[in-house]
């Protein structure tokens, strides 16, 4: 596992790299799905942080506060010295769903997000309740 903070900023360098646009809403939804992937495929999370139900879906709120100075603009890359790195397979893991995401919009991926069991069922308006990662990984190994 890594540190969320690390995955963010690895999405935000390829993404800045391939020219996708990411914002902090857009990135948030793209650690869901990243999240989601390890789930299945390797059976751990990518990340041990949790990911709560927000009003415009999946949010990790670490990462969301370390970002949100840059509103709906898009989040440059800059080197901030977080250690760790990342394996090559678990890079192309998360390259290749950055790559399905980067097509759609942010809008685009809360809507897909909020029409999805595991935020359906956390969340609640005015709370901040936890996308449990059971249910995360129990909803997208159904769509398989």
């Amino acid at each position: 596992m890594y540190s969320v903070l690390l995955v963010a900023q690895y999405i935000i360098k390829y993404c800045n790299e391939k020219n996708y646009s990411v914002s902090n809403l857009k990135l948030q939804k793209l650690l869901y799905f990243v999240q989601a992937e390890f789930l299945v495929s390797t059976g751990v999370p990518c990340f041990p942080e949790e990911i709560e139900a927000w009003d415009f879906g999946p949010v990790v709120p670490e990462v969301y506060h370390r970002y949100k100075v840059y509103g709906s603009s898009s989040i440059p890359y800059n080197n901030t010295g977080l250690q760790g790195r990342i394996s090559p397979s678990d890079n192309a893991m998360i390259e290749d769903m950055v790559d399905q995401c980067a097509k759609y919009t942010a809008s685009q991926l809360v809507e897909m997000t909020h029409n999805q069991e595991p935020w359906l069922r956390a969340y609640a308006p005015y709370r901040s309740n936890v996308i449990t990662k059971r249910s995360i990984r129990d909803f997208f190994s159904e769509e398989e």
